[in-house]
């Protein structure tokens, strides 16, 4: 045994072997696998973040909706049953010729100017949640704001222009609450022009 010999050769232990109780080195972490790691984290998180917040804003478009329609078609029932009364109210007016009309005195006055007021009040009430009255005469026939009843010949408008209401229509906000029933506009059938009898005597002395 050499005096360079160190103690744990002479104990029986190798040079350069770890001594026993030591921690054994740990292996460093690759940085760049760490960086990609960390970024696919972050990735996901921001995904999730961002579809979170989407969900957030389609729920407040969603709720915001659904109240503005409560306020404005909570009423639709209501409404549907108060144009029954509408149109009893148009019926008496109606019912009373326009001469009769002009030239009433007295009792009959009264009463067709109050039947008069009732129906403005009323229709003024209805205006007042959303509901309108459709006044389609004159116009183009629409299947989505109007029922065809029946067909009126005249040559004087296009085809397809309402002619004639039968009854009132009314909308609530920008929905139909009742189509309008109409009398639609159709052309007259064309006469058959009969062709000149032919002249014989054409260039005949």
């Amino acid at each position: 045994m050499t005096d360079n010999e160190t103690a744990s050769e002479r104990e029986g232990v190798p040079a350069g072997a770890p001594e026993e109780g030591a921690a054994a080195p740990t292996a460093q972490p690759d940085p760049a696998a760490t960086a990609q790691a960390l970024s696919g984290e972050i990735a996901g998180l921001k995904d999730k973040v961002l579809r979170g917040l989407a969900e957030m804003e389609n729920l407040r478009r969603r709720t915001e909706r659904e109240v503005a329609d409560a306020r404005t078609y909570g009423v639709t029932s209501f409404a549907r049953e108060m144009l029954t009364v509408a149109d009893n109210l148009r019926r008496a007016l109606d019912s009373v010729p326009d001469e009769a009309r002009a030239t009433a005195e007295g009792p009959l006055k009264a009463l067709i100017e109050g039947i008069e007021l009732t129906e403005r009040d009323l229709l003024a009430s209805l205006g007042r949640f959303g509901v309108k009255k459709l006044d389609p005469l004159g116009q183009k026939f629409d299947p989505n704001l109007h029922q065809a009843m029946y067909e009126v010949p005249d040559d004087s408008v296009p085809s397809g222009t309402v002619k004639q209401v039968a009854q009132a229509g009314y909308a609530i906000g920008d929905r139909v609450l009742r189509p309008a029933l109409v009398g639609v506009s159709k052309a007259l059938p064309k006469e058959a022009v009969e062709p000149a009898p032919a002249n014989n005597n054409v260039g005949a002395k």
